[in-house]
């Protein structure tokens, strides 16, 4: 029998909706991370341009959003893959990666999130040399 929460919605049409969300990916373009003087020999709005035009041919798997600096600028640039809601069903959790600065990178990016990302498929590789810790402040949050 399908649980009704305060605002009407039963909990089966609301975990088909977190279910539906997509994956995400969240690239810090904050202090460090897509500066062109800290990091000349990357351009950073061809990477950016690259992971938006794959969210686009994705039809609807994964989104990309920028954010301001999301902390361990010492590991730029960053890009945080959002579980989708089946792959935080599955387990997934934000996963953190660091020094994004190749088209590599941004290849084993742009696999991850079309094949699901954390939760639904496993990351490639060479991708997962690149996972970061979150800074203290972004595990602390997690937790309240």
């Amino acid at each position: 029998m399908p649980f009704d929460s305060p605002r009407g919605l039963s909990r089966t049409v609301a975990v088909g909706a977190a279910r539906s969300r997509p994956c995400s990916l969240v690239v810090c373009r904050g202090c460090c991370c897509g500066d062109p003087v800290k990091f000349p020999d990357t351009d950073h709005a061809r990477q950016l341009a690259r992971l938006r035009a794959g969210a686009e041919a994705s039809g609807g798997r994964f989104t990309v959003r920028t954010t301001d600096c999301l902390g361990p600028c010492d590991q730029a640039n960053v890009v945080v893959v959002q579980p989708s809601g089946a792959g935080r069903l599955g387990g997934g959790r934000p996963t953190w990666v660091g020094f994004a600065t190749d088209d590599g990178c941004t290849d084993d990016l742009l696999a991850w999130a079309s094949a699901g990302g954390p939760g639904v498929a496993e990351p490639p590789t060479a991708l997962e040399l690149q996972f970061v810790s979150p800074p203290r402040t972004a595990r602390t949050r997690r937790r309240r």
